[in-house]
């Protein structure tokens, strides 16, 4: 076979992959008009992708004020999903990682289960749910811009954004990546 020929085909291949990756990463920068609405000045802090042994599950970032995050100011979260999930497989992992950060109330775990499958949709890949920890400590839930509904616990929003924040997640990398950290 011609060698010539395998060239530009990789070449074009090669490129088209940076294109993707590229864009992709622009979108992520860009907040949806419901974290603009809700944290002010918001700017990217940080990005990361969320993989589990092979698969890759969802890519993550955070908004906040000046880029700049504080647990105790408005922030943001956007999750763009990499694959098919349900929404209470997504609720019942949200519980388990609560649980891995030592959270031992049943009763509040239950409760937040309940709230979490009611809110959460099916997603399947490019679909881009946010959350949103508003200045009273109150979360709010978007499929892109569509409001999905909130809790108004606060220790419902230090426990789930803690999945990602807190500093015993159970994926301090991409914690790190999110706080503008290299990894």
């Amino acid at each position: 076979m011609d060698k010539s020929l395998i060239n530009p085909f990789f070449t074009v291949r090669i490129s088209l992959i940076f294109l993707l990756t590229w864009s992709h990463t622009l979108m992520a920068a860009d907040p949806h008009k419901s974290i603009l609405n809700a944290v002010p000045n918001a700017q990217l802090v940080g990005q990361a992708r969320m993989s589990y042994l092979f698969w890759d599950v969802y890519d993550v970032a955070l908004f906040a004020p000046n880029g700049k995050w504080a647990e105790n100011q408005p922030y943001a979260l956007t999750l763009t999903y990499l694959r098919e999930l349900k929404g209470e497989d997504i609720a019942k992992r949200g519980i388990e990682e609560m649980q891995k950060q030592g959270f031992t109330d049943q009763q509040k775990l239950n409760d937040w289960l309940q709230q979490m499958e009611r809110l959460f949709p099916d997603v399947r890949d490019q679909t881009v749910l946010i959350g949103i920890a508003d200045e009273q400590q109150h979360s709010h839930f978007f499929h892109r811009d569509t409001y999905l509904g909130a809790v108004e616990d606060i220790e419902f929003t230090q426990q789930f954004f803690g999945i990602w924040l807190h500093p015993n997640t159970s994926e301090p990398k991409l914690r790190r990546q999110l706080l503008g950290n290299k990894p």
